[in-house]
């Protein structure tokens, strides 16, 4: 059945939480555990995912699969106008939207879901090179720009709920290693928003897996302080399938969340593997038997979304044609139930508290010390100072620069030296002096190694043209080494970090240009939620593990 925007809407229950209005949005801020509206009244995120999905490749060794570009569909003011008055018949108060292109204006958008009554969830991370990567993770000056270029952009809008820092960045125990780095984005994010007094909560969206990495990873990214801890915790939920129960499908994971300290919500839920979907879990989540843990849910996805489990799109688009499905009705019904708990009260909420971090352990392999806040002031220095220096033949250096770090380690390792400057361990707690620089920098900072151990010799400052010596560099090598040291002492580990000089690039595709868009949501054996929005950067291994070799000459 075709819906119109004509359609009757289906009143919604508990209009004090879900109201859809034409005036400024009340601001959102977490007291405690739970989330409350500056009138005083407990928030629950009433939602839907809303990106077209991204191109990937079909790869049967890669269950996270990265899209070759992104659609941006908060850019598309067309779109925003055609698809706004069915999310206002869905009744829905919030979207999450998993990559935006900072470049691009966004005030039509933006402005129209904020006088319909609909706040937004906006993921950081971009597909391919902005994102901190599962397999090598890093915490640097490129992803902290991006980041914050895209904060900059959208702290003018009053319907901003959350920014998150991360999506299934740890999908097994290995993984956990990455944690650190994920906190100390949440540490420089939010540094970031109190200097600037702007509006929206540090969020992070995990995968659903084992009680033993999920519990553990739940309360380290909310543990030792508020400084270095997110506000709002998202689970990629997808246990309930078909006609469920809260026992049988929520009660094990009410469980084991019942003493977390903040805001929880399901950043996805909505499982295809046994259709219809009936949504009947709404009832449950926004229940008195849930409402102690979590703090609404999105359902997952506005936009088709195809994956080995099925199709998890509501609508079907032609132009200016939305035509829902029974899955939209079906959600439309549940959502227009929704009567959710009103307590606790803010003032009985608190301020809250922050537990111990989880110890290291077999399977659990985070350090408790966190990577410094990258500093472009300090890269940037260290850089002019290297003798050394990347000179790409090409544009294009995320399709080069892992393939030259790989080999320039392995110079230097079959040299005689090695790459842990650039490196850094997160179950260790050790991070290189220029861990925290891009890249770009990073190369350039390798290649000055290899040249200055031997000796300056030419050959050693070429990578088959991808390298120049710098005339303006000191004279020896002590010089250089003192002076790329005095730039980054300058550089205090942790500290508030400052707006990029210059915005940085996202990429992507317009949301009216009919580009690319984000990856396959779903895995099928474990319902994995949006996999591949996040992990892998696409540049090969950002920080590398040296290899000790011979001489390397690229051809």
């Amino acid at each position: 059945m075709r819906f119109s925007t004509s359609v009757a809407r289906v009143a919604t229950a508990a209009a004090i939480l879900f109201t859809t209005n034409v005036h400024a949005l009340q601001k959102v801020t977490r007291a405690g555990r739970y989330l409350y509206t500056d009138d005083g009244n407990r928030f629950y995120i009433k939602g839907i995912a809303y990106q077209p999905q991204g191109i990937t490749s079909n790869d049967p060794n890669n269950p996270f699969p990265e899209p070759s570009s992104f659609t941006d569909p908060l850019a598309d003011s067309a779109g925003c106008a055609r698809d706004i008055p069915f999310l206002k018949q869905l009744s829905v108060n919030a979207i999450r939207v998993y990559s935006v292109n900072s470049s691009l204006n966004h005030d039509s958008c933006m402005q129209a879901l904020s006088a319909a009554g609909i706040y937004t969830i906006l993921d950081l991370s971009i597909p391919l090179n902005g994102s901190i990567d599962r397999s090598n993770p890093a915490w640097t000056t490129n992803l902290l720009d991006l980041y914050l270029t895209t904060i900059d952009v959208f702290s003018k809008y009053d319907n901003i709920l959350a920014y998150n820092i991360g999506n299934e960045v740890i999908v097994n125990s290995n993984g956990t290693v990455a944690a650190p780095y994920i906190k100390a984005a949440a540490r420089d994010v939010k540094a970031y928003l109190t200097s600037k007094n702007l509006q929206g909560l540090v969020g992070y969206a995990a995968i659903d897996q084992s009680a033993d990495l999920l519990v553990p990873l739940a309360n380290y990214l909310s543990c030792d302080s508020n400084t270095d801890s997110i506000d709002l915790f998202g689970l990629n939920n997808y246990e309930w399938r078909g006609d469920s129960t809260f026992e049988a499908s929520y009660a094990g994971v009410e469980g084991a969340f019942a003493g977390y300290n903040v805001a929880a919500y399901f950043s996805e839920f909505g499982s295809v593997t046994k259709p219809p979907r009936l949504w009947t879990e709404v009832q449950a989540l926004f229940s008195d038997q849930m409402s102690p843990v979590w703090s609404g849910g999105l359902a997952f996805s506005y936009f088709p979304a195809e994956s080995g489990d099925g199709e998890f799109g509501m609508v079907t688009i032609s132009g200016n044609t939305v035509t829902p499905n029974a899955d939209f009705t079906r959600l439309v019904a549940q959502y227009g139930k929704v009567s959710a708990p009103t307590t606790p009260s803010k003032s009985d909420a608190g301020a809250g508290t922050y537990p111990s971090c989880p110890a290291a352990n077999s399977t659990w392999l985070a350090s408790t010390t966190l990577p410094p806040t990258p500093d472009d002031t300090a890269c940037a220095c260290a850089v002019s100072n290297l003798s050394c220096q990347f000179t790409p033949q090409t544009t294009n250096t995320t399709a080069i620069v892992g393939q030259l770090i790989d080999a320039a380690c392995s110079s230097l390792g079959g040299a005689g030296g090695n790459c842990n400057d650039i490196g850094g361990s997160g179950s260790a707690g050790t991070y290189g002096r220029f861990s925290y620089c891009d890249p770009n920098s990073k190369l350039s900072f390798i290649m000055t190694e290899f040249y200055e151990i031997t000796n300056r010799n030419a050959q050693s400052c070429n990578f088959a043209g991808n390298a120049t010596v710098n005339k303006n560099a000191p004279s020896s090598v002590s010089a250089v080494n003192a002076a790329v040291a005095q730039c980054l002492s300058k550089s205090q580990a942790t500290h508030t970090p400052s707006a990029p000089s210059t915005p940085a690039a996202t990429g992507g595709s317009s949301g009216g240009g009919g580009g690319g868009s984000p990856s396959t949501p779903k895995s099928s054996s474990a319902a994995l939620g949006r996999a591949g929005f996040e992990g892998a950067l696409g540049i090969g291994a950002m920080l590398v593990a040296c290899v000790v070799g011979g001489m390397w000459t690229l051809v």
